[in-house]
């Protein structure tokens, strides 16, 4: 079992979500950044897909009633595991980011804030045992569906460690998030004939911030607003993750993990797949630069 003793800001169990329910209305949800998900899944022998803890701006305080193997990764945050009384006098061990460590019994481990990014990742070898709802483990904060957000006094079971692969690597460094302004790449369309000739080249002429208001759903941008060539209603369709879609107030809205299904808004463009991790990773007050692809 992990007993979470504080969550910090913002913590979620996330697989890799739960594809094939769009036309049910459920989004896909799972990890924001998946790429770290797996990484920090692989580095402790789990299959890629099993379910860990994503952490908002880290903070978080986790005890273990056994001993497991841990690893962390995403956005990169100060750790340390502290061993209980009478089994290593309490002694604090710092430990590194993307490598896997042992936590004994009784032990906690904190995961302090991050130095740049958003999210990181928890991966205990065996994966959070929680219920599966529609093939997926995830918390997703748009429909409710998956187990609540992490509160102090929480306990999550651990699944069966037998049959894992062995643990063989010491460390798998990861790039880490952009430290200045972060360069998002877009593919135009469906919809880029809906605003002025002028749009694309206004999305990609000057930075944009991210607002306070953006959440797993997605970033609020907060910059020239992109004007609209077409003033009717557009009927709901499909949306995907890395979708920019833009409301009336001309500012650009990035989806996330937890997009909604469909949207009635005109989408711009769409990120490619290798910079929706990059998006996940940052934060209000962050600096984004759209660069067509």
């Amino acid at each position: 079992m992990i007993e979470v003793i504080a969550p910090g800001p913002y913590a979620t169990v996330q697989d890799l979500g739960r594809p094939g329910y769009a036309h049910l209305g459920v989004p896909r949800s799972g990890a924001a950044d998946a790429p770290s998900l797996r990484l920090a899944n692989r580095l402790v022998g789990n299959p890629e897909g099993a379910a860990g803890i994503e952490l908002t701006f880290g903070g978080a305080h986790l005890r273990l009633t056994t001993g497991a193997w841990v690893a962390v990764t995403g956005a990169p945050c100060p750790l340390e595991v502290r061993h209980s009384p009478g089994r290593g006098d309490g002694a604090v061990v710092p430990q590194g980011m993307c490598a896997p460590f042992w936590v004994p019994a009784g032990g906690r481990l904190r995961v302090g804030a991050p130095e740049r990014g958003l999210r990181c990742y928890v991966a205990v070898r065996g994966g959070l045992d929680l219920p599966v709802t529609m093939g997926s483990r995830s918390t997703d904060s748009l429909s409710g569906l998956g187990p609540a957000p992490l509160r102090a006094g929480a306990v999550l079971p651990l699944g069966a460690t037998g049959g894992l692969a062995a643990i063989t690597v010491d460390a798998a460094p990861q790039p880490l998030p952009p430290a200045g302004t972060a360069l998002l790449r877009v593919l135009p369309g469906p919809r880029d004939d809906w605003f002025a000739p002028g749009a694309p080249a206004t999305l990609c002429a000057e930075p944009y911030e991210v607002s306070q208001d953006s959440n797993r759903v997605g970033l609020r941008m907060r910059g020239a607003p992109l004007e609209r060539a077409r003033q009717d209603e557009l009927p709901s369709e499909g949306m995907v993750a890395g979708a920019v879609q833009v409301p009336p107030s001309g500012q650009p809205i990035v989806f996330l993990a937890d997009h909604p299904p469909t949207g009635g808004y005109p989408v711009v463009g769409v990120l490619t797949s290798a910079d929706l991790a990059v998006a996940a990773q940052l934060r209000p007050g962050d600096r984004v630069r759209f660069r067509l692809a």
